[in-house]
């Protein structure tokens, strides 16, 4: 399983960087809500299963990619000596840290360039989306959350690539699964709370503020000392932040060596 504070800290990246997700998605659940009745609408308890639907459908498509990308790191592994697998995910993923702080805090929009690339496979995918609307039924709203969850977003690349330090499917989709539920606060405000949250969140200071938490845990990504071992015993640091320091200043000669002689020893016996 992924280490506990790594899942935290996916969780409150989330959350900081959902003042990025209520720009961007808030226009989308509000359009969401249209094809409703007028009393649904005006019904807070009879609105928040659908919000919840659709956003359930989000954060499931956050978990499938991160199973994914969980998954090809652990090829990489395999094929990759350990420690430089490790420490390339480890700087990859402190990287992309960085890049969201800047581009949350309004900084740096670096990130934006990946967003384009990511709009080459929503045209493809936004066509099913308005097959679903207007959404009148719960079941539409879990569909076009699996949909929209697709949406080019730079935060959810940035997550993405933090799930690349996952080493497995398991881990990288519970890493998407703690960050898509680190958004869903300001999400599933209702009413005239999400119009309080929607200028808060576009107060500079604000922004500023959750850009540099996010800077910081990038940095603790790249800096932070320490490891630590699985319950197996055998498998040492997984997950961002937790790579040992031995392992990253042992010299790739070593490790090679050690290869070696174990293939050495294997064709003696």
């Amino acid at each position: 399983m992924a280490a506990d504070a790594t899942l935290v800290s996916a969780f409150l990246v989330g959350l900081l960087g959902s003042t990025h997700c209520l720009g961007m998605c808030g226009g989308i659940v509000g359009a969401l809500t249209l094809g409703l009745k007028e009393d649904i609408r005006q019904s807070p308890v009879r609105l928040f299963p659908y919000l919840l639907a659709y956003n359930v459908g989000r954060i499931a498509t956050y978990a499938i990619a991160g199973a994914a990308v969980g998954y090809v790191s652990a090829q990489i592994l395999r094929i990759a000596p350990p420690e430089q697998a490790r420490l390339i995910a480890k700087l990859v993923s402190g990287g992309f840290m960085l890049l969201l702080g800047f581009y949350l805090a309004g900084w740096w929009p670096a990130l934006a360039a990946l967003e384009k690339l990511g709009g080459r496979l929503w045209v493809r995918i936004e066509p099913f989306g308005r097959k679903l609307l207007p959404v009148n039924h719960p079941l539409k709203a879990l569909g076009l959350g699996l949909l929209w969850g697709w949406l080019p977003c730079g935060m959810v690349y940035a997550a993405l690539a933090w799930a690349l330090t996952a080493g497995n499917a398991t881990d990288g989709a519970l890493l998407m699964v703690a960050f898509g539920l680190g958004t869903l606060p300001m999400l599933l405000a209702l009413g005239a709370a999400a119009r309080w949250l929607n200028q808060f969140v576009q107060q500079p200071w604000v922004r500023r503020g959750a850009g540099i938490l996010v800077i910081l845990f990038g940095l603790y990504t790249l800096f932070a000392p320490g490891g630590h071992k699985s319950h197996g015993g055998g498998h040492t640091g997984h997950a961002a932040g937790f790579t040992s320091p031995h392992m990253i200043r042992e010299p790739l000669n070593k490790t090679i060596y050690r290869q070696d002689a174990k293939v050495a020893k294997k064709r003696g016996d």
